[in-house]
């Protein structure tokens, strides 16, 4: 009886938002709605009947990756419809899609949480990142740039706003498998340090650095940035996708190490993703339940000011602001067509669940990416010399020039 009180909900409710969608039930009986369907949905069991009748973004994706229910179609046309069957716009917080509880970040946590999301299997990752292994925001000069060329556009986007130079000491906070670091090496002319808490990128990039030839040039570290010596110094600092990881209470001190490692007129690029609104404490929807169970734990997001705030309390001069939100839409629907061609190949390498983790996670994030629900940003800072003084280019021409900067005989 209860069984077909839940079955009857469930079918008023998509029945009342008149969405595309075919719904095949465990028992084969089936429902079509709203005319050609885009989307199939599949239950696989009776217990999963409560989500459905009263479903939230997180409830959903849980079932989807636990196998209790199947979802075919684009995952465009997917996401769309949790958002319209759940009500989106009671349902989550849009303040906070990502914006996540961890704001202690002990030290072996850190270690464990990147390790958990980074040492999956590089050759997972081969399959949708682009051909230098960047994982994070391209940067789309046309929309129909692709992939690769998107992502080198914005390593040298970054290194025209450090405007780095040869000769330079450069340091790669989270430097992954060494995108920026090797093209900051290759293309500049900089003696450039990694840093990273993934063994897998760790390795990767030691190797890689062998076989270009770049030792002596360039180091990395397997260690916390809050381990650097005291006695370095570096003239431009880079810290790409990874202090999402640092937590709100530990910015003071992660602003405060990087001003301590910056030499005197130095400069700093923070890029990162943030919160969408001010007043976000990490009392947001399941949905951040969801992604710091299965994708990233201990993760933390805040809004602009704060970084800019946090910045400011250390001493260090906001220069430039820049929101790539467009950019990371289209860079995360890139990666999930890429994953999603490969599909085959990719649960061969890392199983059905961990599949559906990453397709979910990162079409989920490229929508509220669109939404506004979340945004990225750039920022660029310094430290400035004894007499308050920054030198900095007057005007943002270094980096808009039409030419790709490079530095020849470098390679």
């Amino acid at each position: 009886m209860l069984r077909t009180q839940m079955l009857n909900l469930v079918e008023r409710r998509f029945r009342y938002l008149i969405l595309p969608v075919s719904i095949n039930f465990w028992d084969e009986r089936e429902i079509h709605l709203g005319g050609p369907f885009k989307v199939k949905l599949s239950v696989r069991s009776p217990n999963v009947l409560g989500a459905l009748a009263k479903p939230s973004l997180g409830k959903l994706a849980k079932e989807y990756v636990e196998q209790k229910i199947d979802l075919e179609g684009d995952m465009r046309d997917i996401i769309r419809l949790g958002e319209a069957l759940c009500d989106a716009g009671s349902c989550i917080d849009r303040k906070n899609w990502f914006n996540l509880n961890w704001l202690l970040h002990p030290r072996q946590s850190a270690s464990k949480n990147i390790s958990y999301h980074y040492d999956v299997s590089d050759d997972f990752y081969a399959l949708w990142l682009d051909k230098r292994m960047v994982y994070s925001c391209g940067y789309f000069k046309h929309a129909d740039d692709s992939l690769d060329l998107a992502q080198e556009q914005k390593l040298d986007h970054i290194c025209r706003k450090l405007d780095l130079k040869e000769g330079e000491q450069f340091l790669d906070i989270g430097c992954g498998w060494g995108g920026l670091f090797f093209w900051a090496a290759e293309n500049y002319g900089v003696r450039a340090t990694g840093i990273t808490l993934s063994r897998n990128q760790y390795e990767y990039v030691h190797e890689q650095i062998i076989k270009r030839g770049l030792q002596g040039r360039c180091e990395v570290r397997l260690m916390d940035y809050r381990d650097m010596p005291e006695t370095e110094q570096y003239d431009k600092i880079a810290s790409v996708g990874m202090f999402e990881h640092v937590g709100k209470k530990n910015l003071p001190h992660y602003f405060g190490t990087i001003y301590r490692l910056l030499k005197p007129g130095g400069l700093v690029l923070n890029h990162g993703i943030t919160a969408a609104n001010l007043g976000t404490d990490g009392l947001g929807s399941d949905i951040s339940d969801f992604v710091e169970q299965y994708v990233f734990p201990g993760g933390e997001l805040v809004h602009v000011s704060n970084v800019i705030e946090a910045m400011s309390q250390q001493n260090l001069e906001c220069v430039d602001s820049e929101s790539l939100r467009p950019h990371y839409a289209k860079t995360l629907w890139r990666w999930v067509d890429r994953l999603e061609a490969q599909q085959s190949e990719a649960k061969r390498l890392i199983g059905e669940k961990k599949y559906r983790i990453w397709q979910i996670y990162m079409g989920g994030s490229a929508h509220a990416f669109e939404r506004g629900w979340m945004s990225l940003y750039q920022i660029l800072a310094g430290k400035p010399l004894i007499d308050g003084a920054l030198p900095y280019p007057f005007t943002r021409e270094h980096i808009y020039s039409p030419a790709l900067k490079s530095i020849q005989g470098f390679h």
